[in-house]
């Protein structure tokens, strides 16, 4: 039976936790997209500082949640009152255990609390296939940011 996960939003006692999830998951889950180049991997990392995070939890425009599983920390994931979901990543060894999907119900849910109807993210290729799972569909041509990004956006379906 597979554990249940639990999403709860992030303190400021999160931060260290959140960088190392964020970190470990690019390194080892978007090798992919970085190809192990050192400089890629540093200027992405570099993305999500301690700083950064602690400044985000500190603007109510944002929520960061984290995913939990058997109560340890293994997902993070991050929302701006506009539409835009900015983070969302997974420990590797929790692939495929449901954390990414739960994270991202969670932000999509504080998203339509405020009223946002359309919802927007820069997927990487290596979780591109994911995200359109969720349904989400490419809005414009994928770009090249240090690695391929690819912007995707998904519309809640009008109320009739």
């Amino acid at each position: 039976m597979e554990a249940l996960v639990c999403i709860r939003s992030a303190t400021l006692a999160d931060t260290g936790i959140i960088n190392r999830i964020i970190e470990r998951s690019i390194r080892i889950g978007c090798a992919f997209d970085h190809r192990n180049d050192p400089l890629l991997v540093s200027d992405w990392v570099s993305q999500s500082s301690v700083d950064f995070i602690s400044g985000r939890l500190a603007d109510p425009a944002f929520y960061l949640c984290l995913a939990l599983l058997e109560e340890k920390p293994v997902g993070v994931g991050m929302a701006e009152a506009g539409g835009e979901i900015s983070l969302c990543y997974v420990q590797p060894e929790s692939f495929r255990r449901g954390v990414g999907r739960a994270l991202m119900q969670s932000l999509e849910g504080w998203l339509r609390i405020r009223g946002v109807q359309r919802f927007h993210l820069n997927s990487s290729r290596t979780a591109e296939p994911f995200y359109r799972h969720l349904g989400y569909q490419q809005a414009s041509p994928a770009f090249m940011s240090g690695s391929q990004t690819v912007p995707l956006h998904k519309s809640l379906p009008s109320p009739d």
